[in-house]
């Protein structure tokens, strides 16, 4: 009965602690009210509408029950219906740099560094649902692969479609790849404007210095995160095109240019990460979305329903029966 219904003034149910104490006064008072006759037999006796005087109790049961009604009636139950609206207040716009050189083929991440990265990088982007996000693609050159846009599912087929290829020229062009996110981002009208660069070696390409495309994130206010992608020692690479255009795999030191990442990370008010395993990888991700909030702001409306009316027109018609009962049927028993 009362289900998704709330009280506003639960301290009047105290009062139904009265109706026991009322049935208990009810019952000594007609004890004492009721006489007593002793006679050895009713044959002499002609009983008419035995039944009635049985239920005059019900008067009282009316009573009481309109006195419980009004009760809860006081406590003001009331229906609440809650719609929310939420609006972005401080909006991201991301712009994720991936290294898609050959030694991302590297084995050293399972099943390989580009696979992880997309199905971490995936998870990242679906749980950005208020964000703008792009994706620049880098190896000895760079271009962008998805404009900054909100949705998601242009930017995650776009993920999924990364793959290592020979059309870009090979190499690691950092400068070129961190200068290409600038470009995406330097127009945007966002409240922040945030980097995710990721390569797994050294600045060896390309036309533009990566402490000149620092400097112009700077300028721009876009903070830049660096992640350097692969595992401490050696690992299992790409050597070698085999004539079937397959890959020969050998074991090669893993060369990372951590302090350049930390410089530019430095630089722009980022952070650098070295993302050793699958597991770290998800964790620098992690740290990221955390570190990077979107602010929203809930508008909450509440439209309240008073319940109480039809308590008390109950309460009153059980009234109204036992007064036309008392002054009718059973009058000549109470």
């Amino acid at each position: 009965m009362f289900e998704g219904i709330e009280f506003l003034n639960k301290e009047f149910f105290w009062l139904l602690l009265a109706l026991p104490l009322a049935v208990l006064w009810y019952i000594l008072k007609y004890k004492k009210q009721t006489a007593e006759l002793k006679i050895s037999s009713l044959k002499g006796f002609k009983l008419t509408n035995s039944w009635l005087p049985k239920l005059r109790h019900l008067l009282f049961v009316l009573r009481l029950a309109a006195l419980a009604l009004l009760i809860i009636a006081l406590a003001r139950p009331q229906s609440v219906d809650v719609s929310t609206k939420t609006k972005t207040t401080r909006g991201i716009d991301i712009v994720m740099a991936i290294d898609v050189s050959a030694s991302m083929l590297a084995k050293d991440l399972s099943p390989n560094r580009l696979e992880a990265l997309k199905k971490v990088a995936a998870e990242f982007i679906k749980g950005r649902p208020n964000d703008r996000i792009g994706l620049v693609e880098y190896a000895g050159e760079s271009y962008t692969k998805t404009p900054i846009t909100s949705d998601k599912s242009i930017v995650l087929r776009s993920l999924r479609s990364i793959k290592y290829n020979t059309i870009i020229e090979g190499g690691t062009a950092i400068g070129m790849g961190l200068a290409t996110s600038v470009n995406r981002l330097k127009d945007s009208k966002a409240t922040s404007k945030v980097i995710i660069l990721l390569t797994d070696g050294v600045n060896n390409s390309g036309f533009i210095d990566p402490k000149i495309a620092s400097e112009l994130a700077v300028e721009y206010g876009i903070k830049t995160y660096t992640i350097g992608l692969g595992t401490n020692g050696m690992a299992l690479s790409p050597v070698a095109i085999l004539p079937n255009g397959n890959f020969q795999y050998g074991r090669i030191q893993v060369e990372i240019d951590e302090t350049l990442l930390k410089e530019i990370a430095e630089v722009t008010g980022g952070k650098y990460f070295r993302a050793t395993n699958n597991k770290k990888l998800e964790e620098i991700y992690d740290e990221i979305n955390k570190l990077e909030k979107t602010e929203i702001e809930e508008f909450k409306f509440y439209n309240y329903e008073e319940k109480y009316r039809p308590l008390v027109i109950l309460a009153g018609l059980l009234l109204l029966l036992e007064l036309l009962l008392r002054n009718t049927i059973f009058r000549s028993f109470v």
